[in-house]
């Protein structure tokens, strides 16, 4: 069996939170899956404000929101000069036989994943 890398984790993520998006109605302005580059999505809805999506893919199931506050509030100071709004969203995967297990390619897994923390509305 072979285990997920980092990047196909953060791939994984992007899918679960653009499906979500998709069906709150907004449209992608730009979409970047690389790991460390961010937003990950710029979304674009008539009549609203961009707004910045940052996606991080953690094997916390129990608290994948969990975030750098340091690092956001650097980032906050990118969205304001845009005139952008800033959504956080935590996406925790693992393994769902054990989560002390890696989680591996076609074999299933847990998703935790309810909202989006909004950072900066």
């Amino acid at each position: 069996m072979q285990v997920l890398t980092k990047q196909e984790l953060h791939n994984l993520a992007m899918n679960i939170v653009g499906k979500k998006l998709e069906k709150m109605g907004y449209e992608f302005q730009a979409i970047n899956s690389k790991l460390r580059k961010h937003p990950q999505f710029v979304l674009f809805k008539k009549g609203e404000p961009t707004i910045f999506v940052l996606v991080k893919a953690s094997n916390n199931i129990q608290n994948p929101e969990e975030y750098d506050v340091l690092w956001m509030e650097t980032f906050k100071e990118h969205a304001k000069k845009q005139d952008a709004k800033v959504w956080f969203a935590g996406v925790g995967i693992a393994n769902a036989e054990s989560i002390e297990n890696p989680v591996f390619k076609n074999q299933p897994y847990y998703v935790a994943f309810e909202d989006f923390i909004k950072i900066l509305e």
